[in-house]
C-alpha cells in the first residue's frame, strides 16, 4: 500500500517536471527566434547603413573623379582641353567654370588654353583669345543647354580658305568624330568674323544638329551652361586625316561627303560633249605664283582633249556653286597656293596636277597629302629653274635659284618667303608640261569613261 502510494506521487511529480520543462523549453524557443529576429534586424540596418554609407563615399569618389578639367599638351601644334562635368561659360571673362560641390576653395583648378591649332606659331597665337578653365561652385545661368560643346577659335589666319580648312573645318570633323559622333553637341566660336557664319553656316549644320554660339559682341554678356565640353581642336598634319591617329574609321572621303550634304549637290552630269573636264585655277594680280602664260597652256590643254574650265575663285566665291562645278569635272591643274584646297571638291579618283615653283618643294606636302587621302590621282610638275620669274631677278648661280634650301637654312623668315611665295611666278614650258598633261588627259578621260 505503502509503495503503490510512493509510485503513484512520483509518477505525477515527473509529470508535472515534464510540462514545466516543455513550457520552459517553448518560452526559450520564444525568447531565443524574438532575440534572433532583432538580432537580424539589427544585422540587416548596420549592414544596409554600412552599404550605404561606402556607397555614399564611392559616389563622392566617382564625382571627384569624373568631373575634372584635363589638357593634354603633348602635342606640337594643338593643345585640347576637355571639362568632364557642368560647366559654365562667361564670355565677358572668357572664363569656362566647372560646377561641382565637391570643390571646395582649396581645390580650385586653373588651366589656360588658346583653342586654335597653330600652338608653334607664336606670333598668331597671341592674336587668339585665351580661356581660363576654372572650377568652382554650381551658378546660374542665362541659358542652359542640355549638351555639351565644342569650344574653338575662327581667328588667326582664317580668312584664307587653305586655313579656313586647315585649321578649322578638317579639325572640327577630326574632333567631332571622335568625342561626339551623334552630332549632339554645340559649337562654341571665340574670334568669329562678321563673314565667316554666314559662308560656312551649312558646313557646320552637318557637324551638329544644334546652333551654333558666337561669342561675339552682341552675345558677350550672355552666360551659358553645358553638361561637359572639349576646349580646342585635333589637328593632324597636312590637311588630312591621319587614320593611325584616330579612334574612328572617318577619313578625308568622308570629309568630302560632309561637305555634299551641306552644299546639298546631288551631280547629275549632263555633257554636251564627249570631253573630260579640266578646271585650271588660276592666281591673278600681284600676289606671287601667277602663271604669266596661262592663255597659251589653257590652249595646249585644249588641244590635248580636255573640257577646260578657268576658276578664279576670291573671298566672294560661293563654296555652294564652286562645290558643283568641281565635283562636276574629272580634274584640276594649278599652281601650288591657297586655291587648291578647292581639291577637297573633287571625286575620289579625279586627277589633281600641282605645279610647285622653284624653292616650295618643301610645301608641295600641303597639297599632296590630302590629294592621296582623298584617293585623287596625283600628278606633280615641278618646274625648271628656267620656268622661274627669278632667273629675271637672280643668276642662275645664286643660292636663291641654285641650292634654295641652303639659301633658305635655318632661318626660314618673313624676307626669305616672300622671295620664294610672293616674288616668283612660272612661265611654263608648254611642251614639257604637255607631256605631263597627256598623261593626265589619259587618267581623266578613264575616269569619265566609269563615272561619268
Amino acid at each position: 500500500m505503502v509503495l503503490k502510494t510512493t509510485s503513484k506521487s512520483f509518477s505525477v511529480a515527473l509529470f508535472l517536471l515534464v510540462i514545466v520543462l516543455v513550457m520552459y523549453l517553448a518560452l526559450f524557443s520564444y525568447v531565443s527566434d524574438l532575440w534572433l529576429i532583432r538580432s537580424l534586424s539589427f544585422s540587416q540596418g548596420t549592414l544596409q547603413q554600412r552599404w550605404k554609407s561606402r556607397r555614399i563615399e564611392q559616389t563622392q569618389q566617382e564625382m571627384s573623379t569624373s568631373a575634372t578639367i584635363t589638357c593634354d599638351r603633348s602635342h606640337t601644334n594643338y593643345d585640347l582641353c576637355s571639362i568632364n562635368g557642368s560647366c559654365n561659360l562667361d564670355p565677358r571673362t572668357g572664363t569656362i567654370t566647372l560646377m561641382d560641390p565637391t570643390f571646395g576653395p582649396s581645390a580650385t583648378l586653373i588651366e589656360k588654353i588658346r583653342p586654335y591649332p597653330k600652338k608653334e606659331d607664336n606670333w598668331i597665337m597671341q592674336r587668339i583669345d585665351k580661356l581660363v578653365l576654372t572650377s568652382g561652385l554650381t551658378r546660374s545661368c542665362d541659358i542652359t543647354h542640355d549638351s555639351p560643346a565644342i569650344v574653338f577659335s575662327a581667328g588667326g589666319y582664317i580668312g584664307s580658305i587653305y586655313h579656313d580648312f586647315f585649321d578649322c573645318l578638317i579639325p572640327l570633323f577630326i574632333t567631332a568624330n571622335k568625342y561626339f559622333p551623334d552630332r549632339d553637341f554645340i559649337l562654341v566660336v571665340t574670334n568669329p568674323k562678321e563673314w565667316w557664319m554666314p559662308k560656312y553656316i551649312n558646313v557646320l549644320g552637318e557637324f551638329s544638329k544644334h546652333k551654333t554660339i558666337l561669342l561675339d559682341k552682341e552675345n558677350v554678356s550672355i552666360t551659358h551652361c553645358f553638361t561637359s565640353a572639349i576646349v580646342g581642336l585635333i589637328s593632324h598634319e597636312s590637311m588630312t586625316v591621319d587614320l593611325n591617329q584616330t579612334t574612328n574609321s572617318k577619313s578625308l572621303v568622308d570629309f568630302h561627303n560632309l561637305l555634299g550634304k551641306a552644299f546639298n549637290t546631288n551631280i547629275t552630269t549632263i555633257r554636251t560633249h564627249n570631253k573630260p573636264r579640266l578646271i585650271l585655277v588660276s592666281r591673278y594680280g600681284a600676289i606671287g605664283r601667277v602663271m604669266l602664260n596661262e592663255k597659251e597652256i589653257k590652249e595646249m590643254l585644249e588641244d590635248i582633249g580636255f573640257e577646260v574650265i578657268t576658276f578664279r575663285p576670291s573671298g566672294t566665291t560661293s563654296l555652294r556653286e564652286a562645290y558643283k562645278l568641281i565635283k562636276s569635272s574629272h580634274g584640276m591643274v594649278g599652281v601650288h597656293g591657297a586655291a587648291l584646297t578647292h581639291l577637297l571638291f573633287l571625286r575620289p579618283g579625279s586627277v589633281f596636277v600641282q605645279v610647285v615653283p622653284v624653292g616650295l618643294e618643301w610645301v608641295k606636302t600641303c597639297y599632296e597629302s590630302p590629294a592621296k587621302a582623298m584617293k585623287l590621282d596625283y600628278i606633280e610638275y615641278p618646274i625648271n629653274v628656267g620656268e622661274s620669274s627669278l632667273v629675271e631677278k637672280y643668276d642662275r648661280d645664286d643660292l636663291v635659284l641654285k641650292d634654295p634650301i641652303a639659301f633658305r637654312g635655318m632661318d626660314w623668315n618673313v624676307s626669305k618667303m616672300k622671295v620664294y611665295l610672293k616674288e616668283q611666278d612660272v612661265r611654263l614650258d608648254v611642251n614639257r608640261f604637255r607631256k605631263h598633261m597627256n598623261k593626265a588627259y589619259e587618267k581623266a578621260n578613264s575616269f569619265m569613261n566609269i563615272n561619268g
